[in-house]
């Protein structure tokens, strides 16, 4: 608790006997009128016993939020905050100035928009919060976009390059520069995350550090639980590809699953993309932003995070081994356990009946890449012949030129109401598969026909059946 280092206020008579009792009563378990307002207290306190005003450092402000995000009590924790924030900086007469950091940029307009709350026990917060609407005065926001201060985010290339060679480490700077060079700050690029550096020089290996030094459970569940379109923009990133949109810096935790491109503002904020480029649109006044994994750290870290979704699944290893085997009554076995078991956890629809397939299986494809990248280039959703397929596993050449496995093709279908059995809806896939060549990028990269399999996947809710073409 902040205030135990304070008790010497407790000493003599700067307080009287009422600020006395308010002062001890701060614990972890008092009401939240009294947290509300006892940064604005302590402020006053020190104020008088200093004869200065005071400065106030509040480092990861909005932690909390997105604890509060995950964990359901977003309402309750923004209306505390907003309280709080208040009193401290806002009303408080004993306030120098006070630094922020975290990743959501502080503005009424976004962590402290509007909110409806249906929640109980804040009725006091609620009366003050009416009565005074959050505002900061005299704010100044710097941002990742911000070029003031763009250089003090982290280390410099040149400051990196210098560390490396008074650690006798010369020679492993092209290393380094792809782990944990690609944060950028204004126009300042080739900023180098400082955890990562340190640990670097430390142990002499590079390895991901900085992504395991703090829960990701946000952005994880962000990505596991998106659209559809959120998981195929991931996976378009784990292959190495940009994304281009627009970004808005107002970050509202609370409006991550409704609002365009929010999901990758706050992954940007958060130093896991990088701008790649960006040009502005003179037409509309906007500027669109090339998006790209931050470095090979980053990369790792999501590989591992998609790997965990799976790894406690041994059905789903079993389907992996299975459709190598080209087993197709084993991979019917296993993939139904797999649906049954995870299905959900892909998709969080409000209703039952608004849950939908694609939701898992984008997220079952994700799994196939990180799974199978020693294998195969994994690809989804592209052109082809005179169609789309659903997902494409073009086998790796190996060192003597000869490839180790078939060629793959994978078409998922939800059944039709027309369709009276999953059976039909497999055969439809199979079709679909045939009539609009679908195999034709495999052949053209020098696979025999013989050797490429084509599956049909049907879906109706978590039931699966998967069937394979055969001449």
């Amino acid at each position: 608790m902040v205030y135990n280092k304070f008790d010497f206020l407790l000493e003599g008579n700067l307080l009287n006997e009422n600020e006395k009792n308010d002062f001890r009563k701060i614990s972890t378990d008092m009401e939240n009128y009294l947290a509300s307002l006892s940064l604005k207290m302590l402020s006053d306190f020190l104020c008088r016993y200093y004869g200065k005003k005071i400065i106030i450092l509040l480092d990861e402000y909005d932690t909390p939020m997105q604890e509060a995000y995950i964990n359901g009590f977003w309402d309750e924790l923004v209306a505390f905050t907003r309280s709080l924030f208040n009193s401290t900086f806002k009303t408080s007469p004993y306030l120098e100035r006070a630094i922020m950091t975290g990743i959501t940029r502080i503005s009424k307009e976004s962590i402290f928009s509007e909110f409806v709350t249906n929640s109980e026990g804040i009725d006091d917060l609620r009366a003050h919060q009416r009565a005074s609407s959050f505002d900061l005065n005299n704010l100044e926001v710097v941002a990742t976009t911000s070029r003031k201060y763009a250089d003090c985010f982290g280390f410099t290339e040149e400051e990196v390059f210098a560390a490396l060679k008074e650690y006798g480490l010369s020679g492993r700077e092209q290393d380094v520069k792809d782990w944990y060079d690609g944060f950028s700050f204004g126009m300042r690029g080739d900023i180098y995350n400082p955890w990562s550096i340190i640990n670097f020089l430390d142990k002499k290996t590079a390895g991901a550090y900085w992504v395991n030094s703090s829960s990701n459970r946000l952005v994880e569940k962000l990505i596991k639980e998106g659209e559809p379109n959120i998981k195929k923009a991931f996976e378009d990133l784990l292959n190495g590809k940009t994304l281009c949109m627009e970004i808005d810096e107002q970050i509202v935790y609370n409006q991550l699953n409704v609002k365009k491109n929010a999901v990758w503002s706050l992954l940007l904020a958060s130093g896991y993309l990088k701008v790649a480029g960006m040009t502005f649109v003179e037409r509309t006044g906007r500027t669109q932003y090339e998006l790209t994994l931050t470095n090979k750290e980053v990369h790792i870290m999501f590989e591992n995070m998609v790997q965990d979704w799976f790894s406690g699944n041994e059905d789903y290893n079993d389907f992996i081994r299975a459709l190598l085997l080209d087993d197709v009554k084993a991979m019917n076995v296993y993939m139904n356990r797999v649906t049954e078991e995870m299905f959900s956890s892909f998709d969080t629809g409000r209703k039952p009946s608004e849950k939908r397939p694609e939701c898992f299986y984008h997220g079952f494809v994700l799994g196939l890449m990180v799974e199978l990248e020693d294998k195969y280039v994994i690809t989804s959703n592209r052109e082809s012949g005179f169609g789309r397929y659903d997902v494409m596993l073009e086998p790796r050449i190996m060192g003597d030129g000869v490839e180790s496995n078939d060629g793959i093709l994978m078409e998922f279908k939800v059944q039709d109401e027309d369709e009276k059995e999953l059976y039909d809806t497999v055969q439809e896939a199979l079709r679909q598969i045939e009539e609009k060549d679908y195999q034709s990028n495999l052949i053209a990269k020098g696979i025999p026909k013989e050797h490429i399999r084509k599956y049909g996947f049907a879906f109706c809710g978590k039931k699966v059946l998967i069937g394979k073409f055969s001449k």
